[in-house]
């Protein structure tokens, strides 16, 4: 693949998590998706786990927009570090089998990076790294102390 079709995808994930669009974000994955959080204890393995996950962070923060704030993109690769912003109205899902937490109605600042593999024009493998103890502690669900 060429720098700029790894650049198009990218701007096309971004365009559709902002658009809050979980069918067009999961078109971009391949069938073979491996897709790991640093939250989640186990990686996800299929298109609809990442609908899920894409929806679950729409639904606690259904205000939230991205602005990237560096990216290196190379012939099968991305790595983005980007701010998003959102309002806390609805239930964040904490870690599998753990209770949602519930809405704070805090505006929040959130940071993180994610790492993206390409292969035949599809994502492959993708790695997010949200800075959740940051979040947490906007949240008020955690003390920075």
């Amino acid at each position: 693949m060429s720098i700029e079709e790894v650049r198009r995808i990218n701007e096309q994930g971004l365009a559709a998590w902002d658009a809050h669009d979980a069918d067009a974000f999961v078109a971009l994955f391949g069938e073979d998706i491996v897709f790991y959080d640093t939250a989640l204890p186990d990686p996800i393995r299929d298109k609809e786990g990442v609908r899920q996950y894409m929806r679950s962070w729409l639904a606690a923060f259904p205000d939230m927009k991205t602005a990237r704030t560096n990216a290196v993109i190379s012939e099968d690769a991305v790595a983005v570090e980007l701010e998003w912003t959102g309002t806390n109205t609805g239930p964040l899902q904490g870690p599998p089998g753990s209770p949602p937490i519930p809405a704070t109605g805090k505006k929040v600042k959130g940071k993180g990076a994610y790492f993206a593999r390409l292969r035949d024009g599809r994502i492959v493998e993708f790695s997010a790294h949200p800075d959740v103890a940051g979040l947490m502690m906007q949240l008020g669900i955690m003390s920075g102390t």
